[in-house]
């Protein structure tokens, strides 16, 4: 072996070494013999370094996941006796190896055995268990391979591939762990169902002579043992383990300190495993039997949390295991049993209530299931019994508790603890939500006492207890459903919220000086909305609420940030009740409004986020007033006058300035300029247009300010972007006015551009296209050749081989560029494409069959097949222009078959299909405009000329002429997939 190689297998190698290492290791890979010496390496013990016995383990790991079908059976015979020699060697080692060299091995071992164990090494186990005996490191290696193998059959994590795999291709071996393939998942199969029928009754005495041995002297193998009888359990004979012997060592496990987590694992594992329902009751029964006498019941004496979050894990295996019990009773009408399980449910209920309340998040997180399926239990009874509706009250109240922050919270710095509280959270609001279509009267009452009780007396609460009482409020608006938010109307639950809310926005709560408390004020207050349409006497203390240093003025920019939103949802919602105090309103956010130059030290209260939605609450508040249309126009002109100012001189800042870094701030300041303009404009409607709100006049003078942006040589990407959207957005509101910018705006867009700009230009020109169709007509011919030759100057533009960025920018465009001709003749104004030069006109057609035929992007040939059919329905009939007839046979029919019969034409991809469905109508639109001619075309020149049989072509034919084009459609899928065979 390549002695300086190795060297930078050791983590602390400097790069040079490490480098050599990483060739040195591919070099081993691909050379077909270098492997024996690794082999040899590790039978022999030649080398005591860790990192170097780990190497050889993985050049002969790759061996067998890729190159093994290449290997002779001398060669097979080799890595089985290097293992063994292996396996050996380390019952006379008076040190075990390194943890991580005992689980490469473990995994080796397990990759041997699924490659071999079906046809060349069916005594695997046995010869294994030959070496190892009862040695503790014999053992541990033993249990380390069961864990492996058990990953390689069962594990939910792990990939397993197609059927390639069987054979040991070379494939990737980075491919995410998520799917697992049905060429794997049946030898899988074949593997456990040969284990169980030859091995698995000895390896499960094995185990119990391992756990005999150990249970007292060796705490970590006793585990490690535990841990691989859990993982069989759901794949092996139930009877094996849950039997007297197995059972009462396991309970006997739960008594010991340093093995009860993972006997609790293990007879989670056992509980879970399907079964007959009376059978699991009895089963489960039996468990809490001993359970409970050994005190394991009392779960205030018990202080180790580790434990008692794997033991609430157990209860909750149990608890849902005998609610399935219950359901399968149920449906099979077996109604004693069904009682007889209900029952012992029902005698668990104590305990998971302990479990829920307990003050440690994760031990209640564990029975939260069992909880759940309960509810779900008592939601189907016809009539609770006192005892039931005392439990539904329990877990009531427990879940309010557990809704509340901890004293740790962090919300300045919210990290992986607060994270998972918040998942909890989400949790228990399940559970309230199942509460509530158990009892929603008992949670509005529930609810209520705590709210009222809280806020009776907010000042002196902590904002734990503030916070929760006003979540709850918020959460019933979900728990307790209604249609179309109409929380407030009708019936004893409507006047409950509504006293709740009429507490809320006059309690002065608002003012409560904890971040988490005035978030919930907000979000509750904008969540029921429809309040202030019953009360809007309150509006004016709520909108103060959201404008001074409660809300927007807050000193924490988290509550700043969020606030900004609710206020535009809020204004939104109560836009009918707003109009008294409009301006007041515009006056105080005034300088919220305000663009902030990239000057330093300067700290907006705002981000240029937040800003968008002030300013779209601005635009709704003029549009939805009751002012006049003169009016109107005077507070958007207002609004938007100090934007356009502030453009026109930061623009020529950045055409003089030469630093770089404030180039790019100017830009990003410019942009915003825009971005907030155009938010303005969102609050504008079918019903409320510009024009009749008087405002055309104000949008265009913006847009004259910000064209001249395109022409700007500096930061082009950004500018142009910005300008865009505003055009996008003038489209739909100006409509016909924006008309006279666009051919200036185009040609400044169509400028040294890049192939991102033409995507994102392209859908402009579509908008424009499809909008006002035939009134652009002639602009559209006009820039038509200048914008296709910008697209295929940048799809010509060579780059390298292996850049796939810009591959996929390529494809993105080819994917604008046949869009665009899509909306052009989609659009009725094949006209366009038609008064070009006679030979612009066949390039692009070309480049029609080129995108449907050459190109492997079935999103591109779907939109290219359109575009035939509809150039086809256009100019195909008899007084289409001259020579398109020609064109049809020479290229368009050809392109529909040629497509579909590539390889890379995937009949199983739902993209492909699509696009073979537009082929079939492309066919379709054919023959309905060349007739009888289509036909005989095709059955005398075509394709025999492709050699299709001539029944083959009868049946195409016949097929082609169905007046149901569903049934084409259908018949086209399997001519191609029987080409292909």
């Amino acid at each position: 072996m390549d002695e300086q190689a190795l060297l930078g297998l050791n983590p602390n190698a400097d790069l040079d070494f490490r480098q050599r290492a990483l060739a040195y290791f591919e070099q081993l890979k691909i050379s077909p013999d270098a492997w024996q010496v690794c082999a040899e390496a590790l039978a022999q013990r030649i080398y005591s370094d860790d990192h170097i016995k780990f190497f050889c383990f993985q050049v002969l790991e790759h061996q067998i996941k890729y190159k093994y079908s290449q290997l002779t059976e001398v060669q097979h015979q080799l890595i089985r006796e290097t293992l063994i020699t292996w396996l050996q060697a380390q019952m006379a080692n008076s040190q075990p190896e390194k943890t991580f060299i005992r689980n490469k091995a473990a995994q080796v071992f397990a990759l041997l055995f699924v490659t071999e164990y079906l046809t060349k090494w069916p005594k695997f186990f046995f010869d294994i268990l030959s070496v190892v005996g009862l040695s503790p490191q014999g053992v541990d290696l033993y249990l380390r391979i069961l864990m492996a193998v058990d990953a390689e059959l069962v594990d939910r994590d792990v990939v397993h591939t197609s059927e390639a795999t069987l054979c040991h291709q070379e494939v990737m071996p980075a491919m995410p762990n998520c799917y697992r393939g049905s060429g794997e998942a049946r030898r899988n199969t074949l593997l456990k169902d040969t284990m169980r029928e030859q091995c698995i009754p000895s390896l499960v005495e094995s185990w119990y002579q391992i756990l005999q041995t150990y249970q007292y002297t060796n705490s970590e193998l006793t585990c490690q043992c535990l841990e691989v009888i859990g993982a069989f359990v759901s794949w092996i004979e139930l009877s094996l383990i849950a039997n007297e012997r197995f059972i009462n060592m396991l309970l006997g496990h739960m008594s010991v300190e340093v093995l009860r987590e993972e006997a609790c694992d293990c007879l989670f594992e056992i509980v879970n495993k399907g079964m007959d329902p009376i059978d699991k009751t009895k089963l489960v029964e039996t468990l809490c039997q001993v359970l409970q006498s050994a005190g394991l019941f009392s779960i205030d004496q018990e202080e180790d949390v580790d434990f008692l979050a794997r033991f609430s894990k157990l209860v909750n295996g149990m608890g849902q295991s005998l609610i399935a019990s219950w359901t399968k009773l149920i449906k099979s009408g077996d109604m004693k049993n069904a009682q007889d399980t209900l029952q012992a449910i029902e005698a668990k209920v104590t305990l998971m209530l302990q479990l829920l309340i307990h003050e440690d998040d994760d031990i209640s997180a564990n029975i939260i299931g069992f909880c759940y399926d309960y509810l779900h239990i008592l939601k189907q009874l016809p009539l609770l019994s006192e005892q039931q509706k005392a439990s539904v009250e329990a877990i009531m109240l427990a879940v309010m508790k557990k809704l509340t922050y901890d004293e740790e919270y962090n919300f300045e710095n919210e990290g992986e603890d607060e994270a998972m509280f918040v998942e909890y959270r989400k949790q228990l609001k399940l559970l309230l939500d199942r509460l509530a279509q158990v009892s929603p009267e008992l949670l509005l009452v529930s609810v209520r006492r705590v709210f009222n009780t809280t806020l009776q007396n907010w000042q002196a609460k902590p904002f734990m207890e503030v916070e929760v009482a006003i979540r709850l409020l918020y959460m019933l608006a979900e728990a307790l459903p209604v249609s179309h938010g109409a929380h407030f109307s009708g019936d004893s639950k409507a006047s409950a919220l509504q006293d709740m809310m009429r507490t809320l926005v006059t309690s002065g709560i608002s003012s409560y000086q904890h971040t988490s408390v005035t978030l919930e004020f907000f979000e509750t207050v904008v969540r029921y909305e429809k309040f202030f349409a019953i009360e809007p006497q309150h509006i004016p203390n709520v909108l103060m609420a959201f404008l001074d240093h409660r809300g927007l003025r807050h000193t924490n920019p988290k509550v700043r940030s969020r606030v900004a939103y609710l206020f535009s949802r809020f204004v939104k919602s109560v836009n009918k009740q707003m109009n008294p105090f409009i301006e007041d309103v515009l006056n105080r956010i005034q300088d919220l409004l305000e663009l902030s130059p990239p000057e330093n030290g300067y700290q907006a209260l705002l981000s240029s986020d937040d800003q968008l939605f002030i300013y779209e609450t601005a635009g709704v508040l003029i549009v939805n007033s009751d002012y006049s249309a003169e009016r109107k126009q005077a507070l958007m002109r207002n609004l938007l006058a100090p934007l356009m100012q502030k453009f026109k001189v930061l623009l020529e800042k950045l055409v003089m300035t030469q630093d770089e870094d404030r180039q790019v701030a100017l830009a990003d300041c410019l942009n915003h300029a825009v971005g907030f303009a155009s938010r303005t404009s969102k609050a504008f409607s079918n019903k409320q247009t510009v024009k009749q709100c008087g405002c055309s006049e104000v949008y265009l003078d913006c847009l004259q300010t910000f064209l001249p942006a395109l022409s700007c040589p500096l930061q082009k990407e950004v500018l142009r972007s910005g300008v865009r959207t505003f055009l996008h957005r003038m489209i739909i509101c100006l409509e016909e006015e924006v008309l006279p910018f666009i051919p200036s705006a185009s040609e400044h867009m169509l400028k040294d551009c890049e192939a991102k700009d033409l995507q994102e230009f392209i859908p402009l020109i579509n908008q424009i296209t499809a909008k006002f169709k035939t009134q652009v007509s002639p602009f559209l011919q006009q820039m038509f050749m200048p914008l296709l030759r910008a697209i295929f100057e940048v799809l010509h533009r060579p780059a390298e081989e292996n850049d796939q960025s810009a591959a996929l920018e390529k494809q993105m465009l080819r994917r604008s560029y046949f869009a665009f001709l899509q909306t052009v003749t989609g659009s009725g104004m094949s006209e366009v494409i038609a008064n070009q030069e006679a030979e612009n006109v066949e390039n692009v057609l070309f480049t029609i069959i080129q995108g449907a035929v050459d190109f492997p992007d079935p999103i591109a040939q779907k939109t290219c097949f359109i575009i035939l059919s509809k150039l086809v329905e256009l100019w195909g009939g008899k007084d289409g222009p001259v020579g398109f007839a020609d064109f049809v046979y020479k290229h368009i029919v050809p392109a529909c078959f040629l497509a579909p019969s590539k390889q890379t034409f995937d009949l199983a991809d739902a993209q492909t299909v699509l696009a073979l469905s537009e082929c079939a109508v492309t066919l379709k639109t054919i023959h309905l405009k060349r007739g009888l001619e289509c036909i005989q075309y095709l059955q005398q020149e075509y394709l025999p000329s492709q050699q299709v049989a001539p029944e083959i072509i009868q049946e195409f034919c016949q097929a082609l002429q169905q007046p149901d084009a569903k049934v084409f459609k259908n018949y086209l899928k399997v001519f191609f997939q029987r080409a292909k065979l």
